[in-house]
């Protein structure tokens, strides 16, 4: 009894060891610990400020009218009486206004032709051209929907005068026979902010678990630092030391990042949060612990501490589309969604917006869940595998090394 205490308690003296050292070396490191703790903490507040303000107001146009009547007065009047959209410029002809657009002076062009009003009463359809610098696709939603829904509320009007209607009952039935509210489910400002930075925030936290294990495990590389485990562990049978130690470092530190990126951060710039902290502890468990186990795995993939950053940084973007976010799954062809599920963002980010911006509960995001806890298993059993072997061939480095010693001292006694 007591010699299984005694294994039992150098099995925890050793695997608190392994927690103690990485910890130590996380913070002596500069680079590790601007992965681990600045980026976490600033990032997502420079990103989520940039797009705080969810959507644009006044972007400026300039006006071409070659019809100079009262109904295309009446479209500009009404265009520049939107929230979205300010008339700034009229200009001569399209040649002009091209120019404005060209020194980014405005953001879009309304064309008036001459024969606008006259095809109206004459009871053809009249045409607007709109066009739109595309670069910035915010400011072409604000110019295209205000053309738009003031031609639809002008169209609507004169329907109403041309109808010959009695009442105002009648006008109105006539002008909409079927109406409709319309009400913005799950981003009620309809921002760019609500609609993508909280998958944004989750894929910050594998991201930069994945930077600092790596750049951790690059400049251990470089150093040779695993022979220094060798004494405490021996390969193989307890390998599962160092793993444990070592993660247990990294989810500490992580525990605190996530509450601040999946609760602290969508507080302050006033995301949707309709989820519970029980749920969001519900999942953030198995996507923390899936993310260090792969941060793990991967960090054996990297000689150089360099290395990593550019592996990270190169796929960054593929992974938030394959995620489904800002680019619909359905359209996401076979093969990259099958390969979106190596990933433990792809489900941490589909279950936490559908928990904390479209209200979802537990058994909703169950599946998702389930494969998380999968991931992070499968990565474990892999960070044992791959660490293991890094030992062996750190032992096997250090038994040659000694036998050519040992070869040079009996010559040199010869």
């Amino acid at each position: 009894m007591s010699t299984y205490l005694n294994s039992y308690r150098r099995r925890i003296d050793d695997a608190f060891f392994i927690w103690r050292e990485e910890m130590k070396n996380v913070i002596k490191d500069e680079g590790v610990l601007i992965f681990f703790i600045i980026v976490p903490l600033i990032y997502p507040l420079l990103y989520s400020w940039v797009y705080n303000n969810e959507t644009v107001h006044d972007v400026p146009v300039a006006v071409v009218d070659q019809s100079h009547t009262a109904l295309s007065r009446q479209f500009i009047r009404m265009c520049d009486a939107s929230a979205d959209v300010k008339v700034a410029y009229y200009a001569q002809d399209l040649d002009e206004a091209k120019s404005l657009v060209s020194r980014q002076i405005v953001k879009g062009i309304y064309l008036i032709p001459s024969d606008f009003e006259s095809n109206v009463y004459r009871m053809q359809q009249g045409v607007i051209s709109v066009y739109c610098d595309m670069s910035l696709m915010l400011t072409y939603k604000a110019i295209f929907q205000t053309a738009q829904l003031v031609s639809m509320q002008m169209g609507t009007e004169i329907q109403t005068k041309l109808g010959q209607h009695y009442t105002s009952r009648d006008e109105a039935i006539a002008a909409r026979p079927l109406d409709y509210a319309e009400v913005a489910i799950f981003n009620p400002q309809g921002g760019y902010g609500s609609f993508v930075l909280p998958g944004v925030l989750i894929l910050i936290l594998q991201q930069t678990l994945v930077l600092g294990i790596g750049m951790s495990a690059g400049t251990a590389r470089e150093r040779n630092r695993y022979k220094q485990l060798i004494p405490v562990t021996r390969p193989y049978r307890n390998v599962f030391r160092i793993v444990f130690g070592k993660s247990l470092c990294y989810l500490m530190i992580y525990i605190l990042m996530g509450a601040w990126l999946v609760i602290a951060v969508p507080r302050l710039f006033h995301f949707p949060q309709l989820a519970s902290w029980q749920s969001l502890l519900f999942l953030m468990m198995p996507y923390t612990l899936a993310c260090v186990f792969f941060g793990m795995v991967v960090s054996c993939l990297v000689k150089y501490r360099e290395n990593v950053m550019l592996l990270m940084v190169f796929v960054s973007v593929p992974l938030l589309f394959m995620t489904g976010v800002s680019w619909p799954q359905s359209n996401i062809p076979g093969f990259w969604q099958g390969a979106s599920w190596v990933f433990p963002s792809t489900f941490g980010v589909r279950a936490y917006v559908r928990l904390n911006s479209m209200g979802a509960t537990i058994s909703d995001v169950a599946t998702e869940i389930h494969i998380l806890w999968l991931h992070a298993f499968l990565y474990f059993w892999l960070a044992c595998v791959v660490y293991g072997y890094q030992i062996y061939l750190a032992r096997h480095d250090a038994f040659w090394r000694y036998r050519e010693m040992l070869k040079k001292r009996s010559k040199s006694k010869r």
